[in-house]
């Protein structure tokens, strides 16, 4: 079976296994650099993503200090789906600001998901065909070689 024919799952997180947050629910407030260092994502990033509505509000300590939920580590989880499905950042602002709006944007959102994944499985069959060309001229200089050590 190839990928393009694989059965959709229906499932309702970001990944097969999420990653296992660092504190359970309850003790979920962690600083920038901690999200950071959990997420592969710089703190730079981190700013820039609330700068553009790209994250939720964060909450802040008393002195100012970011404080990040689970939940905010589930939707950066969600964001890095996104990015390496190749989509624009504005359409990942666009589906942030259509979930903050509630229910009734679930047609929009959808419509958003489907477009993306389209150009994903667009990008898997060139990806196939690529591999195709490369598995050809691998066998092809495997073949050469081996004659050319039997002569």
């Amino acid at each position: 079976m190839t990928v393009m024919e694989t059965a959709p799952t229906r499932t309702h997180s970001c990944a097969d296994e999420p990653r296992a947050h660092p504190r359970p629910e309850g003790q979920d407030h962690y600083t920038i650099s901690e999200v950071a260092a959990h997420t592969g994502l710089t703190a730079y990033t981190l700013r820039w993503y609330e700068r553009i509505g790209l994250m939720p509000h964060v909450d802040r300590s008393h002195t100012g200090q970011r404080r990040f939920r689970n939940t905010d580590l589930d939707w950066l989880a969600f964001v890095g789906k996104l990015r390496l499905t190749g989509m624009p950042v504005a359409h990942m602002v666009r589906y942030a600001e259509l979930m903050r709006e509630g229910e009734h944007t679930f047609e929009e959102r959808q419509e958003l998901l489907e477009s993306t994944r389209r150009d994903v499985r667009a990008r898997i069959a060139e990806l196939n065909d690529t591999l195709a060309v490369l598995d050809f001229k691998i066998d092809f200089y495997a073949d050469a070689r081996r004659a050319s050590e039997r002569a």
